[in-house]
């Protein structure tokens, strides 16, 4: 052991359990320096995730102060700020788990080439997916790029099983020292719209186990008939998002699934397969990372789309008149999601009937949505378009 420590950047992965890096960390046997940063990307969230990742670091500070640790709070270029709070604790190095959209791969990426040139630890670890992307190809040697055979290629691979959360920490000498989030107005572009959507939110690890336990427990049976029907409370786990944040491992998501499977329960495959439509997405993302901004399907670039219009405007305001699509685009005025089934109608309603760029859905997703995640918000809209 050493007395030197080790800062672990926490991002999108605020939990304890089922954490790769946070096992590869406490083995090391240092002090642990858990920070999070607010950096010009984080900082750019559209309204409601950017809010909702506020509640998410706050439920996360609390819990690692329960064993005894400080979350620090720092805000600024992420590898300015490691690179002073490395200065301040005189720690060995960065270990975090990685992300995987372009932006943060180009960031991460940076950080990492500088802390090793100055001989620092560096390191990156799995832990957001069940497989990594690049581990996934196809006969060819390629990446897959329609979702029935990647689910073939991957569901019965074996998945290790999660790690348990730990339960001892070793502090450092000294806990360096913090940002107050209050500060930083998380949710100010939510306005008087947190208040509304606050009821709705299952923050933070427990609140997401529990959520898993529920839905495993007495909804998982009926799941592949009731999943589609929006009218149907409780019929999808509403686990997404707790797993966009990080709350939940999805190696705990994916084990408690096999179980319900392999007890018989009906709708656990197809569950199952719900969180490999996920990976897909990151899958399709890291190795196609122009989804996000240019269509998926070639040919696609001259199709007339409209731009912003009056018509997008009302279904933005949830006032096209066409009843499932105002209630749909509601439902995520309230809670900050929208079903599954809400989701593809009101996108084919956007892009199909008022013939406007799916883009513009897109961007507007990503400003409302408490569950916001990039891979996912681009496949769905580029799926419909």
């Amino acid at each position: 052991m050493t007395d030197e420590p080790l800062i672990l950047w926490f991002r999108r992965d605020l939990r304890l359990a089922d954490h790769p890096m946070l096992r590869a960390a406490l083995a090391t046997g240092r002090p642990l320096i858990p920070l999070f940063i607010l950096d010009p990307e984080t900082d750019g969230l559209g309204a409601a995730p950017k809010w909702r990742l506020g509640l998410s670091v706050e439920k996360f500070a609390q819990d690692l102060a329960a064993m005894g640790a400080h979350l620090t709070l720092r805000r600024g270029d992420a590898l300015a700020v490691l690179e002073a709070l490395i200065a301040e604790t005189g720690a060995a190095g960065v270990m975090w788990q990685r992300m995987y959209d372009p932006a943060a791969k180009a960031r991460d990426t940076a950080v990492k080439a500088a802390l090793k040139a100055r001989g620092l630890i560096a390191e990156s670890h799995a832990g957001a997916l069940l497989f990594e992307p690049w581990d996934v190809q196809t006969g060819a040697g390629s990446y897959y790029k329609v979702y029935t055979p990647f689910w073939r290629a991957v569901s019965g691979r074996d998945v290790p099983a999660p790690l348990p959360a730990p339960t001892e920490w070793r502090a450092p000498a000294a806990w360096p020292a913090s940002d107050d989030l209050a500060d930083w107005q998380m949710g100010a572009a939510m306005r008087r719209g947190a208040a509304v959507v606050l009821p709705y939110q299952h923050v933070g690890e427990a609140a997401a186990l529990a959520q898993l336990d529920a839905f495993i427990g007495s909804r998982v049976e009926v799941y592949k008939q009731d999943r589609d029907f929006p009218a149907i409370t409780g019929a999808t786990s509403g686990l997404s998002e707790n797993l966009a944040w990080g709350e939940i491992g999805p190696r705990t998501i994916w084990a408690a699934g096999q179980r319900a499977a392999h007890q018989g329960a009906a709708g656990a495959e197809h569950f199952l397969k719900e969180l490999v439509w996920r990976e897909f997405a990151y899958h399709l993302m890291h190795h196609a990372p122009q989804m996000l901004t240019e269509n998926w399907r070639e040919g696609w670039e001259s199709f007339p789309w409209r731009g912003d219009n009056p018509d997008a405007e009302r279904w933005r305001r949830g006032m096209t008149g066409e009843p499932f699509v105002d209630a749909a685009m509601r439902e995520m005025y309230v809670t900050g999601r929208m079903h599954n089934r809400g989701r593809m109608i009101v996108a084919s309603y956007l892009t199909k009937h008022l013939m406007t760029d799916w883009r513009i859905g897109q961007a507007w997703f990503a400003e409302c949505l408490v569950d916001w995640d990039a891979a996912a918000n681009a496949m769905g809209w580029q799926w419909v378009a």
